[in-house]
């Protein structure tokens, strides 16, 4: 497993809201615990709310809410979406971004965990997540219109029923029921490769749905 999917199920994990020993992440993904403070660090420095120590255990949380307003999801999806495409454009725009990212950032309600990253742009092995972007209008349609995609991830295609995009930590993922592993699938979008529609819908079944896979994933 390369470090950006290990950060990736590191944080995954993490979102179950339960305290996790290092010595236990590090026995599940084949590494050392040494290696998983340094990751540990890296999510925080890249917006992953992370709260714990060595020694103790860590765990996350994800608030969506800027006082005096209480975002939806897909108002904060947009308004993500926005800065970090302006910080990826022109200097100027990329320092108005910024800018407003910092005074978001003020804004935000004090708590006794670590203050996120910029909002907006994230660091490191996360930096290119607005590489999803382009995938985001086509997956949305497909879950509206129940279409099944192919997708290609690290050179492997998959085909799926995208049943939802979760927006958490800075990250845009999907949860898909994969036909092609009989299972379902979690992904960061900016993981695709391609995508592409297929001509076949998708109705409701058991075991197969959104529905299905909260009751397997509880707290998520």
């Amino acid at each position: 497993m390369n470090r950006r999917d290990r950060l990736y199920a590191l944080m995954e994990r993490l979102r179950d809201g339960q305290l996790h020993t290092a010595e236990a992440m590090a026995q599940d993904l084949g590494v050392s615990v040494r290696t998983i403070y340094r990751d540990m660090e890296t999510l925080a420095a890249s917006g992953i709310p992370v709260e714990g120590a060595r020694g103790y255990g860590y765990t996350a949380r994800a608030a969506v809410t800027l006082p005096p307003l209480n975002l939806t999801e897909d108002e904060l999806e947009a308004l993500h979406f926005a800065l970090a495409a302006l910080g990826a454009s022109s200097v100027e725009q990329s320092t108005a971004a910024r800018s407003l990212a910092t005074k978001i950032e003020a804004v935000l309600p004090e708590d006794t965990g670590p203050r996120p990253a910029p909002f907006g742009f994230a660091t490191d092995a996360f930096a290119q997540a607005a590489r999803g972007f382009a995938h985001m209008p086509a997956i949305r349609g497909a879950i509206r219109a129940r279409q099944k995609l192919r997708i290609s991830i690290d050179g492997a295609l998959h085909d799926i029923r995208p049943l939802h995009i979760d927006y958490w930590g800075r990250v845009w993922t999907c949860i898909a029921w994969d036909e092609t592993s009989g299972d379902f699938l979690t992904f960061a979008l900016d993981r695709i490769e391609t995508l592409t529609a297929l001509p076949g819908l998708f109705v409701d079944e058991a075991g197969k749905g959104l529905s299905d896979w909260r009751a397997r994933n509880p707290g998520r």
